[in-house]
């Protein structure tokens, strides 16, 4: 699903567990961390770039950084979706831009940039395949 200007979102579905709860009955803000990761997981795996195939080519995804913005809670049982949708990509970095749906409304907002790194941890190009797989994503300009 798109809307007329964004390239394609992914969705993910997930339920709230209740050992990922605060003592006030919530889901932990770091948890929602987890979610988005989840999220940008899944779509690489559905373009057919999940991080073990990459490992093994000896590339990484990694978080160069992130913004979270939170505005309302999630509690025990929740079905929610991270949505997923890449908004730039450039040699060796690209930004994301994530939601945490329950039903039609927004809980939880991301903001991500990653980037691509040899196994060492040095920035690289991306492999073969990888930004052309991405770049399907991206909103038509």
């Amino acid at each position: 699903m798109s809307l007329p200007g964004e390239g394609p979102v992914h969705r993910t579905p997930v339920t709230v567990r209740f050992y990922e709860l605060d003592p006030y009955g919530h889901v932990n803000h770091g948890v929602y961390i987890n979610y988005f990761e989840v999220g940008r997981v899944q779509l690489l795996e559905q373009i057919g770039f999940g991080l073990p195939k990459l490992d093994l080519m000896g590339f990484r995804f990694v978080v160069v950084d992130t913004t979270v913005t939170f505005l309302k809670s999630a509690v025990a049982n929740d079905d929610l979706v991270v949505t997923t949708r890449l908004t730039a990509l450039k040699r060796v970095s690209a930004i994301w831009e994530q939601q945490i749906l329950k039903g039609d409304e927004v809980l939880v907002k991301n903001r991500l940039r990653s980037g691509i790194t040899d196994s060492a941890g040095r920035p690289s190009v991306a492999p073969d395949g990888l930004n052309q797989a991405l770049a399907a994503l991206l909103p038509a300009s």
